[in-house]
């Protein structure tokens, strides 16, 4: 996949098809519009062209509001769309100046002068331009002028699949990894770099890696204990995780640690990928160290049964 984020650079494709959102998560309801442009796309010999947009629009248009979470760094989409098999990402910088271009102006400067679209697919709510001014009928009304073909993802379609990024996000903050990893398509995850710790769980038997906090707007499970799949370089390792204050040892401040099964190496440094499976338990408070070891017994113990039915 080719990512190009100055649309002046845009390549001229001999048959663009083409599709534009925010796509946060590319979960299964974003997946059932991208097949379709990639299955139009090869029935043509052409090429699948996703538009997105970054920073989110909301946190351009709504500063001051910190309530949004996102599923996906930039990063991370665009490994996901990668994934996926699309041809061509462009990025385009969201600014205020940009969420004042009419619906006109973006389908004629961008869908036909700098992507020559010869297919538009799109939900059947999309909506775009100034105001959300843009509509499926306008596109329909007009596309002979445009010199492009606009097909619209029925609503029964999309409906079928059930799912937004909202209902993804309240799982996630609930707990709930396992709805979300079905709207998903694949397992929540989360990459960090592993950071200096109090080395207290080498004390108990059971190290950690202390990741940084993520970007501010990245969401982060509900706190817990949740069964893992660690990835660090190019290995995959079974792990439990903790999200929390920590508040047996009395922590103040949000913490993300995670321990590897099985696995004895210095990570400091690195990267690692978390993808979560499931919640064990809740964070709770213990009665000292020797009741939080032996809780982590039992966490350990159920974790291993858990990833042996998601390998």
């Amino acid at each position: 996949m080719e990512v190009i984020r100055d649309i002046q650079a845009f390549p001229h494709l001999s048959h663009a098809v083409v599709t534009s959102g925010t796509f946060d998560g590319v979960h299964i309801g974003h997946q059932k519009i991208l097949r379709r442009v990639i299955e139009r796309a090869r029935q043509c010999a052409g090429q699948s062209v996703v538009i997105t947009y970054w920073p989110h629009p909301r946190l351009v248009l709504f500063p001051e509001d910190n309530t949004l979470k996102l599923l996906s760094t930039i990063d991370e989409r665009i490994e996901q769309l990668r994934s996926f098999g699309i041809d061509y990402l462009l990025i385009i910088p969201f600014t205020k100046e940009f969420s004042r271009t009419s619906s006109r102006t973006f389908i004629s400067d961008i869908l036909v002068k700098a992507l020559h679209t010869k297919v538009l697919v799109i939900g059947y709510d999309h909506r775009f331009g100034k105001n959300r001014e843009g509509s499926f009928e306008h596109l329909k009304t007009h596309a002979s002028k445009y010199g492009f073909e606009v097909e619209e993802i029925p609503r029964q379609d999309v409906d079928d699949v059930g799912v937004s990024s909202t209902k993804i996000r309240k799982a996630l903050e609930q707990g709930d990894v396992e709805t979300a990893n079905t709207f998903l398509g694949r397992a929540y995850a989360l990459t960090s770099g592993v950071v200096e710790g109090n080395k207290l769980g080498r004390t108990i038997g059971y190290p950690t890696a202390n990741l940084a906090l993520p970007a501010p707007h990245k969401l982060i499970p509900a706190n817990g204990v949740y069964a893992v799949w660690a990835k660090v370089e190019q290995n995959r390792y079974p792990g439990m995780m903790n999200i929390g204050l920590r508040p047996t040892v009395g922590g103040q401040q949000l913490t993300l640690e995670v321990h590897l099964l099985h696995f004895d190496a210095d990570l400091y440094g690195k990267t690692v990928t978390v993808e979560f499976v499931k919640q064990l338990r809740h964070e709770q408070k213990f009665n000292g160290l020797d009741e939080l070891k032996a809780q982590l017994a039992q966490d350990k113990a159920v974790t291993e049964q858990v990833l042996k039915r998601n390998l």
